[in-house]
C-alpha cells in the first residue's frame, strides 16, 4: 500500500511538545563573584596549606626568602619523628572516646530537653529556656575557677571524668538548635500518636528523633569538633601525660621542640587530620541541618 504524495508518514511528523533549551548566559556580576569567593577561601585556607607544606620542609626551607611552597625534597621523616617524639596514639584514643562519649550523651540529653521545651508545657518553661540560652552568653573562663573548686571536691581532678561530665550533661546551644527543629514538626503527629495511647517517651524516641535526624547530624559534627579542639579543660584539670588529649599533647610538644618547626608542624597538621575527615565528609549534613532548622523555626 503506497502512501499519498505530499502527506509526511508517522515517522516524518513532527513531535506535539517541543522542548525548548535555553542556553544559560553567564553575567560579569557572577564571574566578579566567583572570583572573589575563590580568592577568599584561598585565604582562608592558605594557612591550613602552608602548615601542611611545612610539615615536610627542612628547617632552613620554612624560613628561606622568598618563600618556598613545595618542600625539595619531601621530608617525610618528620611525621615519624612527631610520632615517636610524643605518645600521639595515647592521646588520639583519649580525645577519640573522650568526644564521642560527650557526643552522645549530648545528643540525648539536648534532645530530651529541646522536646520538653518544644512541646512540652510545663510552669516556667519559658523562663528555664530563657536561662539555658542566657549561659551561651558567659565565657567559659568565667566559671573555670568554679569547676575546678567542685571537680577538687569530688576528687576528678586529674581524671577524664572532669572532662566528660560537665560537658555530657549540658549544652545550651545543642538545646537551642533541636528546639527550634521541633518547633516545626506539626502537631497533628503528635496528637495522632496520643489519640493511639502513646506517651510522651513514645513520642520523643519514635516520632521526634526520626524526624530530628538532620538536626541530630548538625549538632553532632559540631559537639565533635568542639571536644576535640577543647584546650582549656584538660590544660588546667589534667596533670598525668597518659591521660593527654592531643590538642594539650601538641602544647607540650611545642614546649619541648620549640626550635623544630618541622617537627610542630608535623604534629599540627596530624592533630587535625580527624576534624578535617569528618567535617568534609559531613558539611552535607551540616548545611542541611542549618537550614531546615532555619525554615522550620
Amino acid at each position: 500500500m503506497k502512501m499519498e504524495e505530499g502527506k509526511p508518514t508517522i515517522q516524518q511528523q513532527p513531535p506535539k511538545q517541543v522542548r525548548q533549551i535555553k542556553k544559560s548566559k553567564i553575567r560579569p556580576s557572577q564571574i566578579a563573584l566567583h572570583f572573589a569567593l575563590i580568592i577568599g577561601s584561598l585565604v582562608m585556607a592558605g594557612p591550613f596549606i602552608w602548615m601542611a607544606l611545612s610539615s615536610l620542609k627542612s628547617f632552613e626551607q620554612i624560613f628561606a626568602v622568598p618563600p618556598v611552597w613545595i618542600p625539595d625534597p619531601f621530608m617525610w621523616s618528620n611525621i615519624t619523628d612527631s610520632l615517636s617524639a610524643m605518645p600521639f596514639g595515647r592521646a588520639y584514643f583519649n580525645s577519640f572516646y573522650i568526644s564521642f562519649v560527650v557526643v552522645f550523651s549530648q545528643l540525648l540529653t539536648c534532645s530530651m530537653a529541646a522536646y520538653a521545651f518544644a512541646k512540652i508545657k510545663f510552669p516556667g518553661s519559658r523562663f528555664l529556656f530563657v536561662a539555658f540560652l542566657a549561659t551561651m552568653m558567659v565565657p567559659m573562663q568565667v566559671t573555670l575557677i568554679p569547676l575546678y573548686i567542685i571537680m577538687d571536691n569530688i576528687g576528678w581532678v586529674n581524671s577524664h571524668l572532669s572532662i566528660l561530665v560537665p560537658n555530657a550533661l549540658f549544652n545550651a546551644f545543642g538545646v537551642f538548635l533541636l528546639r527550634q527543629f521541633i518547633m516545626g514538626i506539626p502537631k497533628e503527629m503528635e496528637e495522632a500518636a496520643v489519640m493511639d495511647g502513646a506517651n510522651p517517651l513514645y513520642i520523643y524516641w519514635k516520632i521526634i528523633l526520626p524526624l530530628v535526624r538532620p538536626a541530630l547530624a548538625a549538632f553532632g559534627i559540631f559537639s565533635f569538633i568542639g571536644i576535640w579542639n577543647n584546650f582549656i579543660q584538660p590544660l588546667v584539670f589534667l596533670s598525668d601525660q597518659d591521660l593527654y588529649t592531643v590538642p594539650l599533647l601538641l602544647a607540650t610538644f611545642k614546649g619541648l621542640y620549640v626550635t623544630n618547626w618541622p617537627l610542630m608542624m608535623a604534629g599540627a597538621t596530624i592533630s587535625v587530620i580527624p576534624v578535617l575527615v569528618i567535617y568534609v565528609f559531613a558539611q552535607r549534613q551540616i548545611i542541611e541541618g542549618i537550614a531546615l532548622t532555619g525554615v522550620k523555626g
